[in-house]
């Protein structure tokens, strides 16, 4: 067994590393830093959790420890590329906080929050500058950060970049950046596409695997069960009221299912928040958090805003729906399992979605064990479905002294039944299209005549198309010679012209 202090790194790095309680490398960081501290490049094959972070930043700290240099203007001597906003932030806090003894400066830039304050913090310089992408861009373009005097280059997630369409800011950022450089690459998944983009950065790189491509953590227990996509919901909360949940990542395919998930929770009265990308960056900041402290104990997030969530004590993953991309599938239940931890992954498979199970399968070489349906599934479902068909009536709802009740069980009353103001049975009864009630007297209060109401419940004039007519021109043919005259506005004469303006009724 190897320690952090066998590697050769700077002593304030080593005193940080103690403050934090680490001590002993993960396997990616033994392969990785002895290369890195000799400048390197490197291509690393790691799942997220595998502490692949620590294996680049430590290094690279080592490097500006026993190189320093003072800081130039609107520049950075590292860049780290992120797909997340997320993971841009956990990784800049993770430089901090093992180099806080260093005396550098590090700061992190992301699109949601306010260029303005960014530009300020990078006008100065800084030594480490870790973004996204596109805020990068805009602040080149911007004129507010240069990378002509970057040293260290890291790609991160390169496989995710791939998947967000970040491929072309990829292509212009490698044109901006110095070529003497050291380059490090990092991917969960090395397929073709990935292998070449890392052709485009690299140079004559170390190649680093600690698990082949695509497997899955081998301490993540797999579960599938398969069930209707309506009754998802049912079967999430009974699992997350009956299973013994430390803390659990629901995963959906779109940014509105998780919005509906977590608002079918809190019906059933679990608390639970969303993060994905229509939240603004203040909402996903505070739900992540919410998250972290144990707040919330039940966080919902779709593919892309998971990515960098380094959440420890996280126990279960459950995909509410499968991810039609079969290496998204790793890096969700990766969310668990975590430093030495062993975690759960329940998958929830409609008929749709077997072929994504399939492929899953297929790339991961694991067979996810089949669950049944718990106990008392059918009965919840039932009193799930219960209360939606008495809010629309339900059966019997037309029925006198039938009735509706509301979500608190409180009765509303049937289709012909209802209570009056004080308390008497009143009997309602509702009109056909034409307004016409059997036993409606006119609006004037005085006796009926029996005769059919001219006008339906919204007032509007249902007359003969002849009849309003005649009593549109008052000529005495219409029912209502005395009516006034309605006008509607300019009428129209032969050969498309018109007979003159026409005053409207007042």
């Amino acid at each position: 067994m190897s320690f952090f202090s066998d590697l050769g790194l700077a002593q304030p790095i080593l005193k940080a590393l103690e403050a934090t309680g680490y001590d002993t490398p993960t396997p990616i960081q033994q392969q990785a830093i002895p290369p890195l501290l000799e400048g390197r490049d490197l291509c690393g094959i790691a799942q997220t959790g595998t502490g692949k972070t620590a294996a680049f930043a430590l290094p690279s700290l080592h490097h500006f420890a026993t190189k320093p240099k003072a800081r130039q203007q609107y520049s950075c001597r590292m860049l780290v590329l992120s797909p997340t906003r997320e993971l841009a932030a956990q990784i800049a806090e993770s430089f901090k906080t093992y180099g806080k003894f260093l005396g550098l400066k590090t700061e992190c830039v992301f699109g949601g929050m306010p260029i303005f304050s960014q530009k300020k913090k990078l006008a100065a310089g800084v030594d480490i500058l870790v973004a996204t992408p596109g805020r990068l861009i805009d602040l080149i373009e911007q004129r507010a950060v240069t990378l002509k005097d970057v040293e260290i280059f890291v790609l991160d997630e390169a496989d995710q970049m791939m998947d967000l369409g970040f491929i072309h800011a990829l292509k212009r950022i490698d044109q901006l950046l110095p070529k003497q450089r050291q380059t490090l690459f990092f991917s969960a998944t090395m397929p073709k596409a990935i292998a070449e983009l890392g052709n485009r950065f690299l140079n004559n790189p170390v190649r680093v695997s600690v698990a082949p491509a695509a497997t899955t953590a081998e301490r993540v227990e797999q579960f599938v069960t398969f069930v209707e996509q309506r009754e998802k919901q049912t079967l999430l909360t009974l699992k997350l009221q009956t299973e013994e949940i430390d803390r659990a990542l629901v995963f959906t395919r779109t940014k509105h299912g998780a919005d509906r998930v977590v608002r079918g929770l809190a019906g059933a009265g679990i608390k639970a928040a969303a993060i994905h990308g229509n939240k603004s960056q203040g909402q996903r900041t505070a739900a992540l958090q919410s998250f972290r402290d144990g707040q919330i104990k039940i966080l919902v997030a779709t593919d892309i805003a998971a990515r960098g969530i380094d959440v420890p004590g996280v126990s279960h993953v459950f995909n509410f729906e499968l991810p039609n991309v079969p290496e998204q599938y790793v890096h969700r239940i990766g969310r668990t399992a975590r430093a030495g931890r062993e975690g759960v992954a329940m998958s929830f498979v409609a008929g749709d979605e077997r072929g994504y199970m399939k492929d899953i399968e297929r790339l991961t070489g694991v067979r996810a064990m089949t669950l049944g349906l718990p106990e008392g599934f059918r009965e919840a479902v039932a009193n799930h479905n219960r209360p939606a068909q008495q809010a629309r009536g339900g059966r019997g709802g037309g029925q006198p002294g039938g009735g509706r009740t509301n979500y608190a069980g409180k009765k509303l009353g049937g289709n012909n039944g209802g209570t009056g103001l004080n308390g008497e049975t009143r009997q309602r009864t509702f009109a056909p299209q034409g307004g016409w009630q059997p036993n409606a007297g006119p609006r004037d209060g005085s006796k009926g005549t029996g005769e059919r109401p001219r006008t339906d419940h919204a007032g509007c004039d249902r007359r003969p198309t002849a009849d309003r007519a005649h009593a549109a021109r008052g000529d005495g043919r219409g029912r209502d010679p005395g009516a006034p005259a309605r006008n509607y506005g300019p009428k129209k004469t032969g050969a498309g012209g018109f007979r003159g303006p026409v005053k409207r009724a007042g």
